[in-house]
């Protein structure tokens, strides 16, 4: 049985393991080719995506809370119903853009200067996220039609259509940011140019693959049932990703006191690092969606072998990705950018990172397992008590106070993670999970 579960985690975790991969090369693309731009284009595509993160976090409230219910009643036999439940989602994500796109756009500016940025990320940063949020509905459906492909066990449609999103980005946002084949030279606003139509495309074509598969089954009434229960099941995973991308913006409020050269090594070390975290996190979306499916079916012992299972993989390969950091950083980031102070500074990031990678492998496969049981109140608690109690006064301390060097503020993020993972394993070892009634 124990093969079984491992072999089913490999073939789910697999594909979602490729797809976020892809997912989150979008914005790491954009890191990569702006690098050439010089230390402000980096600096305001990274605070950019930091704070799309931020209001992304509705949808990823809608995203978990549609994966749990969807794993749960696709579990019990229940797929017209779960098809309902979807729909009603999708509902749910266009409210989601029609709450964020005026907000976006409105605030976009005005938290680049909040933050502290000069008048030239400033200004760089105000035409990317004009473009990026009158755009976001489509960013936000492939989020949550993924939570829904994710839900049924189907995460190889989700891969394709990442596939989509970076092949059209990049062939639209090369020539668009630099002036090649004979298109305009329009620097970052290029790359938010190739984002949006490649979102765009990738979105439509989930829609149509979820309509065709039945996944999702359209109908002219509003089932609030369904809405009550991913509402329940969502808003904690919601309030976890504001408080998280919240506490990463005030975080980067902090890295930005150092200057415009550590804040760009900050954000290249946390693109290079999400080909650690975003494996990570495709496991943990295994783990959600095999422990949400067992437990659908009545086999708790199934649910925890699953968990365990994935929390093995998770460790083996962000543990191996911690040695490449470790010990390779120079080439990793000799790949985004040719700026000798950004690398410098950006050799001591990833060595710092390195001793994250366990803990941060623990924390995520941990919380995908609580979220697939329906226990999605706790990880906010873990939340909270690792980023607004631990990581951000005990940076802006050393930063502020103390005038303590980049080293130390950044060793901080280990601190965090580790008093997250405690919190998750005793509530894990617990085993009080909450049981979704479907």
């Amino acid at each position: 049985m124990q093969k079984e579960i491992r072999r089913k985690v490999f073939t789910l975790a697999f594909p979602v393991v490729l797809s976020s991969l892809l997912q989150r090369s979008v914005g790491i693309v954009d890191i990569f080719l702006v690098g050439g731009l010089g230390a402000s284009s980096i600096a305001a595509v990274g605070i950019a995506q930091i704070m799309v993160f931020v209001v992304m976090s509705l949808s990823w409230g809608i995203n978990v809370g549609v994966t749990v219910l969807v794993s749960q009643l696709w579990g019990a036999g229940r797929k017209e119903d779960a098809a309902r439940a979807a729909y009603q989602a999708m509902l749910l994500a266009a409210g989601a853009a029609m709450l964020i796109t005026p907000f976006g756009l409105y605030f976009g500016g005005r938290i680049a200067s909040l933050l502290g940025a000069n008048n030239e990320v400033h200004t760089i940063l105000l035409e990317y996220t004009r473009i990026i949020f009158a755009f976001i509905l489509f960013t936000i459906s492939i989020n949550v039609l993924a939570g829904i492909m994710h839900g049924t066990g189907d995460t190889k449609t989700p891969l394709y259509a990442t596939f989509i999103v970076n092949i059209l980005h990049v062939i639209v946002a090369y020539p668009l940011i630099y002036g090649y084949l004979g298109m305009p030279k329009l620097g970052v606003k290029g790359a938010a140019i190739a984002i949006a139509i490649s979102e765009s495309m990738g979105a439509i074509f989930l829609l149509l693959r979820s309509l065709r598969k039945k996944y999702i089954l359209v109908n002219r009434t509003i089932e609030t049932k369904y809405t009550v229960m991913m509402f329940k099941l969502g808003y904690p995973i919601f309030l976890d990703r504001l408080l998280q991308n919240a506490g990463s913006l005030v975080f980067a409020k902090i890295i930005l006191l150092y200057g415009t050269a550590v804040y760009a090594a900050h954000q290249v070390g946390l693109a290079i690092e999400a080909f650690s975290f975003m494996p990570g996190y495709g496991i943990a979306v295994a783990a959600a969606t095999l422990v949400g499916q067992n437990l659908g079916a009545g086999k708790p012992d199934h649910a925890r072998i699953s968990a365990y299972e994935a929390n093995r993989l998770a460790v083996m390969l962000m543990a191996a990705m911690g040695l490449v950091f470790f010990f390779f950083p120079y080439v990793l980031l000799h790949a985004f950018t040719t700026d000798a102070e950004v690398i410098r500074y950006g050799m001591l990031y990833m060595k710092i990172v390195a001793f994250a990678q366990i803990p941060l492998a623990i924390t995520m496969v941990v919380g995908g397992s609580l979220r697939g049981a329906g226990d999605t109140g706790f990880i906010m608690f873990a939340t909270i008590a690792g980023m607004w109690f631990v990581r951000l006064p005990i940076a802006a301390v050393l930063a502020v106070v103390f005038k303590a060097e980049i080293r130390y503020v950044w060793s901080i993020m280990i601190a965090d993670w580790l008093v997250r993972v405690s919190l998750l394993l005793w509530r894990y070892q617990k085993e009080n999970w909450g049981r979704l009634e479907i």
